[in-house]
Formats: structure tokens, C-alpha cells, sequence
């Protein structure tokens, strides 16, 4: 089988499985989403290991703006993210000159077989354990969000009740204290939820790396050189669907994920995620021939 480039196989596998897990739905709803590229071509099963590339950091949270006159609705960080930017419309430079290219040797012809990671996900022990987990960090990050958006409110409630009554230097210096409460509130509520997706982030790095070395060879085991995602295929048959075999494999060799405690990020984590090297996963046997 020809050497073949390992970044198709990231494409594939990062445009389902990196997901923002505190703005995204949760994981189990994210897991129906597939990628743009729909193939990647495997390459032979090598015993190195696939360390995973550095996470990109999270954007930084937005300086808080202004707080709200005291008595009006207190203002959570909890805002929705924005959504993408519009295409951009402009004149482009001029297009290069692109030189022949020398003919070359052919490709080889094409076996393929499918693979559905959302399908893989969806059995996947790890997956669905650190899905709840998550899920019950959001939760509780908006309970606490509401108790405290309720404890401004009737702040600035009391405060208006009693303006009349104060001097003016009394009135600025009630202002300044809600504001102070205001912001330290979204300063501690925004750290909160970029923990949590950052924990996401580190729990979908531990899978999608294990879901690359399991489909590389279980596609080498049975001959395939070419994987296509199965979301995009209109019609195939079983005999051509990797995905039973690579989330079977998937389950014993990831059973769980190491998911940083709650209030944690995980680049405070001193020891590095824990998982199954090229080595030592399981060989995938080929397909028994009828």
C-alpha cells in the first residue's frame, strides 16, 4: 500500500469529534454531525505512537462591559456565542501561475470501506460516561447562574427602595459595589464554563485519537485504502462498513477517559491523558471471506 498522508484521517475524525461541548448541545446530540471532507484515505498500522496535536487555546472571554444601573435586570455571562461570520466580499489578488504538472504514476485502484463515527460515539462507554458527566457541570453552572442573577436582582432592588434615603456619596458608593459584584460575577461564571469546555475538549482528544489508530487498522486488516464517511453514502452493504469492528475494538481498548475534576482545567493536570499507544491496541483481524 503506498505511503499515504495521515491528515485526512484528522479531518475526517476532528470534524465530528472536536466539539465546543458548553455552547454546543451536549455530546450525544453533537455526535450526528459529520465532516466536510467525508473520506480519508488509511494509512498502514504503525507501531509509533499518535500523540495529539496541542489544543488550540480557548478565546479569551470579552472585557465586561459596564454594569447596569442598579434596580435594572442584572446581566449573567452566560451569552449565546456568536454565530459565523458572513462570506466575505471582496477582490481577490490575482490568481498565480500554475505550471503543467509532469505526468506521474497512476493511483492504485480504489478499496473502500465506510465508517459512521457518530455510530461509534454512540456505543462508545467513554463517550457516553464523560457526555453525563459534562452535562451535570453545565447544569449545575446554570443553577448556580440563576441564584446569583437572582441575588443582583433583588440587590438592586433594595438599593432603589432605599436611594431616596442616601447621600450622595452613599448612592456612589452603593453603585460602585453592584458594579464590583456584577463583574466579579461574570468574571467567575465565564472561568467556570471555559473549564468545562475545556474539559470537553480534553475528553474528545483522548477519543478522537483512539478512534484514528483503531480505524487505521481495522482498514489495513481488511485491504481498504480508501474510507468514506457513510453519512455521505447513498447506498452500501455491511460488507463494506468498518464502523462494527472499529467501535468494538474502540470499547476495549477506551473504556473510560481521564476527565479532569470539577473547577479544574485540565492544563493545571499534571499528568498527561493516559491512553492506548499504535502498540498496544489490539490487531484488528481481517474479514472472514464467505
Amino acid at each position: 500500500m503506498n505511503p499515504i498522508n495521515r491528515d485526512v484521517v484528522r479531518r475526517l475524525i476532528a470534524g465530528t469529534l472536536l466539539t465546543l461541548l458548553l455552547a454546543a448541545p451536549p455530546l450525544g446530540a453533537r455526535a450526528q454531525g459529520q465532516s466536510g471532507n467525508g473520506w480519508f484515505v488509511p494509512q498502514p498500522a504503525k507501531p509509533a505512537t499518535a500523540p495529539p496535536g496541542p489544543s488550540s487555546p480557548p478565546p479569551s472571554a470579552p472585557p465586561p462591559s459596564a454594569a447596569q444601573p442598579m434596580g435594572a435586570e442584572a446581566v449573567m455571562p452566560m451569552a449565546e456565542p456568536q454565530g459565523p461570520l458572513p462570506p466575505l466580499q471582496v477582490q481577490l489578488p490575482p490568481l498565480p501561475e500554475i505550471p503543467p504538472v509532469p505526468k506521474g504514476s497512476p493511483t492504485p485502484a480504489a478499496i473502500i470501506g465506510v465508517l459512521s463515527v457518530p455510530d461509534v460515539l454512540r456505543v462508545s462507554t467513554a463517550y457516553q460516561a464523560a457526555d453525563k458527566e459534562l452535562a451535570a457541570r453545565r447544569n449545575k453552572l446554570n443553577e448556580d447562574g440563576q441564584k446569583e442573577q437572582n441575588t443582583l436582582r433583588d440587590l438592586g432592588q433594595s438599593f432603589a427602595n432605599e436611594r431616596a434615603k442616601l447621600s450622595p456619596e452613599q448612592i456612589r458608593a452603593r453603585e460602585k459595589e453592584y458594579a464590583d459584584r456584577v463583574n466579579e460575577s461574570r468574571r467567575t461564571f465565564s472561568e467556570r464554563a471555559r473549564i468545562i469546555q475545556e474539559a470537553g475538549q480534553y475528553v474528545m482528544g483522548q477519543i478522537e485519537r483512539v478512534i484514528e489508530l483503531v480505524a487505521q487498522q481495522v482498514a489495513a486488516a481488511r485491504g481498504v485504502n480508501l474510507v468514506l464517511n457513510r453519512a455521505q453514502v447513498l447506498g452500501t452493504t455491511a460488507d463494506f462498513d468498518l464502523t462494527p469492528q472499529v467501535a468494538d475494538i474502540v470499547n476495549k481498548v477506551l473504556p473510560t477517559v481521564v476527565i479532569p475534576p470539577d473547577g479544574v482545567s485540565p492544563a493545571q493536570v499534571s499528568a498527561p491523558i493516559a491512553g492506548p499507544r499504535a502498540s498496544a491496541l489490539p490487531e484488528a483481524k481481517p474479514a472472514a471471506k464467505n
